[in-house]
């Protein structure tokens, strides 16, 4: 995230941690860099659009641990990264239900330009009460119609990347002085619901047009909305077998929508803690432990799921709630099968945080990440950093030469890729994926 913290609470205090020059473009360059180096896909970034007041009635907590407050934008980070990387992909964050299609896919189309098509959306509704506040409403709008504002939003800006303009519309002719060609420019007609955009995007195609979509949402509508849309789907869950119920669920409803589920890519949310020796990555789990903020936690979990949890036991379960936020967040832990208690959720013995965690060596942490994949059903994995940039830097120094070993990193990029084709092998989304249906058509000339 671009703030001090996320989900590493109270690790900024850790004397290694760099995570406080988050507002200096040198630290994102220096973390894009080692990150490119070190053979990552993509830098996922997360983002939230109010403070995270609901724990104890105020923002305090989270101000005083630096969970997720202060927090800036990651858009205008992209562009430096992109400047100082190669192949290194970026996945950014933006709410459908704060944000205007019209405004949004032009900023998109920018960023895909000028990361020469490394640029991926993270599509999220919102799940923040303050966020609503701030941004003209009573209250959020409740947790299905943001879903249903999110798929004409998505409608919407499919047909400003894939119809507007057409192949070959810029024709860049000085002979003739035409830079584009009119003709091949159109308005996309729409009216609907929420949105009424008539006229053509403003930006020309770009190298993906549609960036990569990447999705989140574990309800029953976030997890159909996600097998419709999504390319990569974050799946959460307790353990491997209830992400494999998701991954599971996610595939056959992407099969009732005509999409080839084999074509979706699943990955899930790991902490790494890795030395040279089984007792160093223990040492190291503990004086990570030392720093770890639980009211941080606290914080961010009740604004997560829009519960409360000042006044309960850490030591009692978690219970059900009734929520307009992240239910899917408030259900991993509160499901029919187990009732976890706050401790067991946020704080466990022998992880870090929420997170699932691999300690070990370079050939433990690789097979238990194998055992990972193969038990959850996963892909890959969104490496979550404990202390920030060590644990990129430990995970591409000491666990990537191991699984290269293995046959499991794909080849590093001969040329430089866009970061649909480095993933998928396709510059373009796939013909069974709903934004193609409105390439090469045209709602209004």
């Amino acid at each position: 995230m671009d703030a001090v913290s996320h989900v590493n609470y109270g690790l900024w205090r850790h004397p290694r941690d760099q995570t406080h020059r988050y507002n200096t473009i040198e630290y994102w360059t220096e973390l894009a860099r080692l990150l490119d180096e070190g053979r990552f896909d993509a830098l996922f970034i997360a983002d939230a659009l109010g403070l995270l007041d609901t724990y104890a009635g105020s923002a305090a907590a989270s101000l005083r641990t630096g969970t997720q407050s202060p927090v800036s934008d990651p858009l205008l980070v992209v562009s430096a990264m992109a400047a100082a990387t190669t192949h290194l992909g970026f996945g950014v964050t933006v709410s459908t239900t704060y944000e205007h299609p019209y405004l949004l896919a032009r900023k998109f189309s920018t960023l895909d330009h000028l990361t020469g098509g490394r640029i991926a959306w993270n599509i999220v509704t919102s799940q923040l009460e303050s966020a609503a506040r701030n941004l003209g409403l009573d209250r959020q709008i409740p947790h299905d119609e943001r879903y249903d504002r999110a798929e004409e939003f998505l409608e919407v800006t499919y047909k400003l990347w894939e119809s507007s303009w057409e192949d070959g519309a810029v024709v860049r002719d000085r002979d003739r002085g035409i830079y584009t060609d009119p003709a091949k420019v159109h308005g996309i007609g729409h009216h609907g619901r929420y949105f009424t955009v008539p006229d053509a995007h403003l930006s020309e195609p770009s190298p993906q047009r549609t960036p990569v979509l990447f999705q989140a949402g574990g309800s029953p509508r976030g997890q159909l909305f996600a097998a419709q849309h999504a390319e990569t789907v974050f799946v959460a869950g307790a353990d491997a077998a209830g992400i494999r119920r998701s991954v599971e669920g996610t595939k056959a409803l992407a099969a009732e929508h005509g999409r080839d589920p084999d074509s979706l890519n699943f990955i899930s949310a790991l902490s790494v803690v890795v030395d040279d020796t089984e007792p160093g990555a223990r040492a190291k789990l503990a004086d990570y432990q030392s720093y770890f903020s639980v009211e941080g936690a606290l914080a961010h979990y009740s604004a997560s799921t829009g519960v409360d949890f000042s006044g309960q036991d850490l030591d009692t379960p978690i219970g059900h709630h009734h929520t307009d936020s992240n239910r899917s967040l408030l259900n991993m832990f509160a499901g029919a099968d187990r009732q976890w208690t706050l401790r067991q959720a946020l704080a466990p013995a022998h992880q870090f945080g929420r997170s699932h965690t691999l300690v070990g060596t370079p050939a433990a942490v690789a097979d238990q990440l194998e055992r990972w994949l193969a038990d959850s059903g996963t892909d890959g994995i969104n490496l979550i950093h404990i202390v920030n940039p060590d644990s990129y830097r430990d995970f591409a120094e000491l666990v990537v030469p191991e699984l290269d070993r293995r046959g499991r990193l794909r080849p590093r990029p001969h040329h430089r890729a866009t970061l649909r084709e480095r993933l998928y092998g396709r510059p373009r989304v796939r013909d069974d994926h709903p934004a193609a249906r409105y390439r090469n058509t045209v709602e209004s000339r």
